[in-house]
């Protein structure tokens, strides 16, 4: 029999465990773990529906990787959960240039490392996940151009910035960082990337297009062997690859009808790419405004709600998997823009979306472009969002709201509940 001395020292160290315990549940924030694929739609750990609501904000590493800059991390997440956003989109790159992540070929910056890895820690504790993009298409941040210069540097004589799809020691780097990103362990919380629900899902690029190989092979066999290699790594968390949408060459003129202007020569096609093994969800962005400059903006309108109904149809029928509509915005420069003109465009794209989830089709959400908290009016593109103002942010609270009955509703329907079978439209 214990003593009361050895009695309360056990009480104590119980009491310190489940306390060590409950800080850990209330910092870990997101239920539901790792977020996985089920024919057209997501579901969580314990299959229940998960609808993406969310946003873009690219920059969170560069941010964060100043202490000057890293409070507009914190308040760019407090406002996405003041929204009810639940998924973001954010550059897990950064080639060369000011705070690089990757200074060099396999050489990176710990200190901008550890800025991603606040930024996931962040985006745990506000109960929001991540989708991280490894590379660009464009200069912005280095992308393929930065690894075509790197490439030029080692002597390689490569004809044009595509060789990064195409040649081998390009090709070996691309995936060595793959690697570095994936098996990083986050020095916040411990957990290795490839393990941790916090990350959605990987992106392989952001828009890879190809113009010097139209028919579209170059990408197609380049996603192939990248998503195999990346999957071999991390078979549980989803990956997507970052396409705009664009018809390409593979796929009729009567589907090629719907791209916003000759893209064919971007050497993409939506429908080739996605259906290649590991490729979990097909992508879609969204901009009459720059696509289509010359149109009015009830024409845009009208483009757009094609554009976004068409991939759906595409999703559901021809792909069997969910799409997101990863980009999408209203851009305030343009002259003569009110901010009905971008509650029109957020309509357009939240209307057919959740217009989608009630009817089990494949749109299976959106992600604005972008999310801005105040202090970083310099980044404003445009088509940035704030959650101040209210002219956007209580249409993306409607959306908000009614996802949240849908997802309950989905929830009691396969729970087998009469009363909630009708779908709240």
């Amino acid at each position: 029999m214990a003593t009361t001395s050895t009695s309360v020292r056990r009480f104590t160290l119980l009491l310190f465990a489940l306390l060590a315990q409950l800080s850990v549940t209330v910092t870990a924030g997101l239920t539901g773990g790792i977020i996985r694929r089920k024919g057209t739609a997501f579901v969580d750990s314990a299959g229940n529906p998960f609808l993406v609501h969310g946003c873009n904000f690219y920059w969170l590493m560069y941010q964060g990787a100043s202490p000057a800059s890293r409070p507009m991390v914190d308040k760019v997440f407090q406002d996405a959960q003041t929204l009810g956003l639940n998924v973001g989109r954010t550059w897990a790159f950064s080639d060369g240039g000011d705070r690089a992540l990757q200074i060099s070929p396999g050489v990176y910056d710990e200190n901008v490392f550890k800025a991603l890895d606040y930024a996931v820690y962040q985006a745990q504790k506000h109960n929001m996940r991540l989708v991280m993009s490894l590379v660009n298409n464009y200069d912005s941040y280095g992308g393929k151009p930065q690894y075509a210069i790197w490439g030029r540097q080692k002597g390689l004589n490569l004809a044009n910035d595509d060789a990064f799809y195409t040649n081998a020691m390009l090709r070996t780097w691309y995936k060595n960082h793959v690697k570095k990103v994936l098996t990083r362990v986050n020095t916040y919380t411990g957990v290795a990337y490839k393990d941790d629900p916090t990350i959605f899902a990987w992106e392989l690029m952001n828009e890879p297009h190809c113009e010097t190989d139209p028919s579209g092979n170059t990408i197609a066999a380049w996603v192939k062997e990248m998503a195999a290699y990346l999957k071999s790594i991390d078979s549980k968390h989803l990956l997507e690859i970052g396409l705009e949408g664009f018809y390409g060459a593979s796929t009729a003129a009567t589907r090629r009808w719907a791209n916003p202007f000759e893209s064919d020569g971007a050497g993409t096609d939506f429908i080739r790419l996605n259906k290649i093994a590991n490729v979990d969800y097909a992508t879609v962005h969204s901009y009459p405004d720059l696509w289509l400059p010359s149109w009015t903006n009830a024409a845009k309108l009208t483009f757009l709600q094609i554009w976004v109904n068409i991939h759906i149809k595409d999703a559901t029928n021809i792909l069997n998997m969910p799409v997101l509509f990863c980009e999408f915005g209203k851009n305030s420069r343009v002259p003569g823009f009110v901010p009905a003109q971008r509650q029109q465009f957020f309509w357009t794209v939240y209307n057919s979306v959740f217009s989608s989830i009630s009817k089990g089709g494949g749109g299976a959400g959106s992600m604005l472009w972008q999310l801005l908290p105040k202090g970083m009016e310099a980044w404003d593109d445009g088509f940035a969002i704030y959650a101040s103002d209210s002219s956007t942010s209580s249409i993306i609270d409607v959306q908000t709201s009614r996802l949240s009955k849908a997802r309950a509703t989905l929830m009691a329907a396969a729970a087998d509940k009469p009363k909630y079978r009708r779908l709240l439209l």
